[in-house]
């Protein structure tokens, strides 16, 4: 009988982790020559769509588009007649490249201990590798923010380009907003740290109380931290934590703060207005009923997920797939994310989040545009993503169809001008049980 160690047994299991989520596709190459897109159905997003368009980049960039231009000499030119051009797809906050298989530990990376953690950024620990990146972009979804999670702080969530050899290429915008779970002190629908049910009312709301006290105080230690800096720059020592929080308080990097109860909101949106900083609410169940609050304040909402069940017992069945179109009744900014379903393992499915929430009141155009224009416009960076426009990173795909239909293929991307592989295991799969059930058809 063959004996086998503890240890190595452990690092049999990790081994075998790390090969089984690592994923094969290798990332595209920087772009070379100008593409030309001809024949194809071009959708700006932020305006009318473009028959018979012709789209042109170079160098990442996008440098021309209308209608049946003549593409540049010595470009590739690609015949897309029949197929339609999209910008990426943006998932507004997810744990993609934190998390791989949710039950092995060795494979989660989406917190750390203690519950003040500002100095954490999550695109250095985002993997490459993750088999979940190639199955996500597939899909049309080549923009992902990943954000921390855990504690009260969590630290700071970063947008990732879903291809590249290391996490400097993938990271589109390393520190986006910082991550913070706001207290509650009942059991309820939403996010944030909270006793257990068996906890008496009292000691949660001492709980929460304690939790709001260290919040202030990391933002008035950070205030001190400033001016001490800045009264003597070589006697002060150097403090991570605070100066993570720097960009906060000088108001270039929000609050990206997990609310869902309207008491939590209100206490989100009154805890950023006494600070002087941004907030972007993430979840916002009950963002309706504060609705005058959150215009006055131009605080957005990141809907968490379309496909939930109600939240209590007295709501509608379709209470959350009707909350995209009744926040824009009422002149709330807000995207769709994924995060509240399934997260990591099912970003993928983040347009038909929005084909739910289309389903049931919101505009067909609204509706993309809450998955491409308005995360890039809360996240900070329209600048370069988000829509078809000159100027702006070509980081497009090409499909045969609307994308929000579960039919539609996508059957060309690119990221920043570099070709993407589009395979996955999933298309792996796909092709060795054709051969299976092809060979099993021949024996018979």
């Amino acid at each position: 009988m063959i004996r086998i160690s503890r240890v190595t047994l452990a690092l049999l299991t990790v081994f075998g982790v790390a090969s089984a989520s690592a994923s094969d596709q290798i990332p595209g190459a920087p772009q070379k020559k100008p593409i030309a897109l001809i024949n194809a159905t071009l959708h700006p997003v932020s305006g009318p769509s473009i028959e018979d368009g012709t789209l042109i980049f170079d160098n990442g960039k996008i440098v021309a588009m209308g209608h049946r231009m003549k593409p540049p000499k010595g470009a590739d030119v690609i015949d897309l007649k029949g197929k339609h051009v999209y910008p990426s797809l943006i998932e507004s906050c997810s744990n993609l490249g934190l998390t791989e298989i949710s039950s092995v530990r060795a494979t989660v990376d989406i917190s750390e201990s203690g519950s003040l953690n500002p100095n954490i950024s999550a695109h250095v620990s985002v993997n490459p590798d993750s088999e979940l990146i190639p199955v996500t972009r597939a899909n049309g979804v080549l923009i992902a923010v990943s954000a921390p999670s855990g504690g009260l702080v969590s630290g700071k969530a970063s947008v990732m380009q879903l291809d590249g050899w290391t996490y400097e290429d993938m990271t589109l915008k390393s520190d986006c907003a910082m991550v913070i779970q706001w207290p509650r002190s009942a059991p309820a629908i939403d996010h944030g740290p909270v006793p257990p049910a068996h906890e008496p009312q009292q000691e949660r709301d001492r709980i929460r109380s304690k939790a709001l006290k260290d919040l202030r105080e990391l933002f008035e230690h950070t205030r001190t931290y400033i001016k001490a800096r800045e009264a003597n720059p070589s006697g002060q020592a150097f403090d991570s934590r605070l100066n993570a929080m720097i960009p906060v308080i000088e108001g270039r990097m929000p609050l990206l703060i997990a609310a869902d109860r309207a008491s939590q909101i209100q206490g989100a949106v009154a805890f950023g207005v006494e600070q002087g900083v941004k907030v972007i609410l993430l979840g916002g169940h009950d963002a309706e009923m504060c609705a005058e609050l959150l215009r006055r304040y131009d605080v957005p909402v990141i809907i968490d997920a379309i496909h939930k069940i109600p939240q209590r017992a007295h709501e509608d069945y379709d209470s959350a797939y009707s909350l995209p179109e009744r926040l824009r009744q009422a002149g709330i900014r807000f995207c769709i994310s994924t995060t509240g379903r399934s997260e990591t393992w099912n970003t993928r499915n983040l347009p038909y989040h929005a084909a739910t929430a289309a389903a049931y009141g919101l505009p067909q155009d609204e509706a993309l545009r809450a998955i491409t224009q308005y995360p890039a416009e809360i996240l900070g960076i329209a600048d370069r993503v988000g829509t078809l426009e000159v100027g702006k990173d070509a980081t497009i795909f090409v499909s045969d169809g609307d994308p929000l239909q579960t039919e539609t293929q996508v059957t060309a991307a690119w990221i920043q001008g570099r070709k993407v592989d589009l395979t996955s295991h999933h298309t792996q799969l796909y092709d060795k049980y054709q051969i299976k059930y092809r060979q099993l058809k021949d024996r018979r």
